[in-house]
């Protein structure tokens, strides 16, 4: 099958090319950009040689035509303007923004300071976590990163209703890849270089996404403290959580709850033995690796799960949710280990 990428320039849009150039049935049919002007991929992207497509100015109509579907890997508040065409085609999308993740048009439009998609787009999208959904969605909402290893480390723990969900404190950490290719005082290098500093502190645009996601086990969940900071990596996703356990729940209880969600699902790894992952367990691969230790004398449960944002937190999600939609085993072309050093 041919994929177009739209938003080819951004850090998502180059994974997504390097993944789907692995993939056995996929492959690159055009690129794009979102604005008008055309160049070659190997003109910004030198490494891609001798990959050296053109990357074209959007058109609706000639990616239908030569292709079978295509990715939106746009920042936020470009793909709700141009998935429209497609949609009313029955022409199948996996966008990678967080234009229609949020049901609510409002939610959106308060978290992320712009005007929602139309009604009727939102109402199609299917926002799918591969771990808990599967669909044959013509219009993918792909999770995003922070959002993907929170839920991941939650769900099981909401869902088995073990924890008390009126005391989920998250400690989100991003590397530098996570806030884009756009140029800011705060992604500038002397302030990220040995330094680490908290952004949009219970502003954050996921935590919507994350209370939305949970709220399927538990509609009594209506707010979590989740702080998110920058460290001085180029990749990856270190989210700790801190929670209460209900009355007489133990560690089995944790592990049950874990082992029900995760024990066919390839690419969560969960470690019960009182160890906690680390970055480079995960970098350059799809996986994403949960731990956790309880405190007995505060009767707190910590938890924490790594991911690496560019690909289980968005690229390789994206292309795990395109093999579930075609009908592939989920790990098609995903199966790279991570690069420890």
């Amino acid at each position: 099958m041919k994929a177009a990428i739209v938003g080819i320039t951004g850090y998502t849009g180059v994974e997504l090319m390097r993944l789907i150039e692995q993939h056995p049935y996929l492959e690159i049919g055009t690129l794009h950009r979102s604005g008008k002007k055309a160049s070659y991929l190997t003109e910004e992207f030198p490494h891609f040689l001798p990959l050296n497509a053109k990357i074209q100015a959007f058109d609706a109509k000639n990616i239908m035509a030569q292709n079978d579907l295509v990715f939106f890997a746009t920042p936020s508040g470009v793909s709700k303007d141009l998935v429209k065409p497609f949609v009313d085609n029955g022409f199948p999308v996996i966008d990678l923004s967080g234009d229609l993740r949020l049901k609510n048009g409002e939610s959106y439009r308060k978290w992320y300071k712009k005007e929602p998609a139309n009604p009727d787009i939102l109402m199609q999208a299917n926002y799918s976590l591969p771990e808990f959904q599967t669909n044959k969605s013509m219009l993918i909402a792909n999770p995003g990163c922070y959002a993907t290893a929170t839920n991941l480390l939650l769900a099981p723990l909401v869902k088995a209703q073990i924890i008390r969900t009126d005391s989920i404190i998250v400690d989100a950490k991003s590397g530098l890849s996570g806030a884009g290719k756009g140029l800011s005082q705060s992604s500038h290098f002397v302030n990220v270089y040995n330094n680490m500093s908290m952004y949009k502190v219970n502003q954050h645009q996921h935590i919507p996404e994350i209370i939305q996601f949970l709220q399927q086990f538990d509609n009594q969940l209506q707010s979590i403290q989740f702080t998110t900071s920058l460290i001085p990596v180029s990749r990856g996703i270190f989210v700790s959580a801190y929670v209460k356990l209900k009355q007489n729940v133990d560690l089995s209880h944790i592990k049950t709850a874990y082992e029900n969600c995760y024990a066919d699902k390839y690419f969560v790894r969960i470690n019960h033995h009182q160890k906690l992952p680390d970055l480079h367990q995960v970098i350059g691969s799809n996986f994403c690796d949960i731990g956790y230790i309880y405190n007995e004398c505060t009767g707190i449960l910590t938890l924490v799960a790594v991911i690496d944002n560019l690909i289980k937190g968005a690229s390789g999600q994206a292309i795990q949710n395109f093999n579930l939609w075609a009908g592939l085993d989920e790990t098609c072309g995903l199966k790279q280990m991570p690069n420890f050093i």
